[in-house]
């Protein structure tokens, strides 16, 4: 990934926002929350069977709170971020990463990805940047932070 262009500034505020908002839907239904073991399983998505999925602006988030030009490849099914069953990320995670517990209710974790992800793609829309939501390898191994169209 490459650079900050112009408007990312703006992003990174409202990704931020996005996930405090997450946060804030996750203490007020904290019955439906579920507990996270905090054991990584969930990091290794083959052996867990399941996919996480992410947006260009979380991409872009992620790339900027890290202050990277290029995030770390994925060759593995394994989130290239969990080191020895700890996200060495997990102040600046994904929102699929914020929402998704081991033992919670599967309804509300859909709910809120959806609502989320609505909300990604509305900040997509307003800064012109091409909405693509894929699977965690597909785009962490993809070189180019989506650019904004003039």
């Amino acid at each position: 990934m490459v650079g900050e262009p112009e408007g990312h500034g703006r992003l990174v505020e409202v990704v931020a926002s996005i996930y405090e908002w997450i946060a804030e839907q996750l203490r007020r239904q904290s019955g439906r929350v579920g507990r996270c073991n905090a054991c990584g399983a969930c990091c290794d998505f083959p052996s867990y069977g399941h996919r996480l999925f992410v947006t260009p602006p979380e991409l872009i988030y992620l790339a900027a709170t890290l202050n990277v030009d290029r995030l770390l490849p994925m060759p593995t099914g394994r989130c290239p971020y969990q080191q020895d069953n700890q996200c060495t990320i997990h102040e600046h995670r994904f929102a699929g990463c914020r929402i998704f517990t081991c033992h919670g209710d599967s309804a509300f974790q859909s709910d809120l990805s959806e609502a989320a992800l609505k909300r990604l793609k509305g900040l997509c829309e307003e800064l012109r940047i091409p909405y693509r939501y894929q699977d965690l390898p597909t785009a962490i191994n993809d070189a180019s932070v989506p650019q904004q169209k003039p």
